[in-house]
């Protein structure tokens, strides 16, 4: 059943986040649309949301599976005014308000993996992608492309995802309103980005510490040709992953996959 258009702009209709809405039956990537509207000027709060996407936008160049009318793909423009250091703080943002998002249909279980995936039972449930355009040295624009997958069955997932990824229907027996996660989505990430822009990292990121399954355990993280493994102990105030490797030493992490290593 298609998102009814007219509900959810009642719904969004003066809020920070949603008071200008694009809708799209069809649409390549909301996130590729979403950046030639911010180039063009497009104020902040502006949504884009889709039925489906033809060439939807994973990290590290991936396509995101997006079958028409089953899923939330939605990108959503962000003009923050800190400075350029911070902007990947908003992923870890996005990651914390999905993950309370979705706890309201599956209570306790939703976890965070590092960088910004979204999990259930060790099964992915949310993607999350953020691109930023810089004015000189300061942030011009964010445009944070989120994929939560809400009412697809396990036969519907591609063959090569079936044992890594999960749905909301999936974890809870019932089709869910995507209206309603929608909604609260949207509600969540404006509730954690004014704590990002009003008071700092730090609730942020203990939240997210709070809510990772990764902290403690022994990881590997590989981004290019390099792998970097050892112990995840934290997080740093630009979102990057602390790990203790097997010399003793800390090292930062900024980008990459990372996965729990089983002993």
């Amino acid at each position: 059943m298609k998102i009814n258009q007219e509900d959810l702009k009642q719904n969004l209709a003066g809020k920070l986040i949603g008071h200008r809405l694009h809708y799209y039956e069809s649409i390549d990537s909301t996130n590729e649309e979403a950046f030639r509207l911010g180039v063009q000027g497009a104020p902040e709060g502006t949504v884009l949301i889709a039925e489906s996407q033809s060439a939807g936008k994973g990290r590290m160049q991936r396509v995101w599976y997006s079958p028409d009318g089953a899923n939330i793909y939605t990108s959503i423009i962000l003009r923050p005014t800190f400075e350029t250091s911070r902007a990947s703080q908003i992923s870890i943002a996005v990651g914390v308000a999905v993950a309370e998002t979705i706890d309201y249909y599956c209570p306790g279980k939703a976890r965070l993996k590092w960088p910004n995936d979204v999990l259930i039972g060790g099964k992915k449930v949310c993607g999350i992608l953020a691109q930023m355009k810089m004015s000189v040295s300061a942030i011009d624009f964010v445009v944070v492309g989120i994929g939560i997958n809400v009412n697809m069955n396990h036969q519907e997932f591609p063959l090569d995802i079936q044992e890594i990824a999960t749905s909301l229907a999936v974890e809870t027996g019932r089709e869910i309103s995507r209206l309603e996660v929608i909604i609260s989505l949207y509600e969540n990430f404006t509730k954690w980005y004014m704590t990002l822009q009003e008071c700092g990292f730090e609730s942020v990121r203990q939240k997210w510490l709070n809510l990772s399954s990764m902290i403690g355990k022994t990881v590997s993280v590989m981004f290019r040709e390099e792998t970097t493994s050892g112990k995840a102990v934290g997080m740093d105030e630009d979102g990057s992953l602390i790990i203790l490797t097997a010399g003793n030493e800390t090292v930062k992490i900024s980008a990459g996959d990372a996965t729990i290593l089983k002993r």
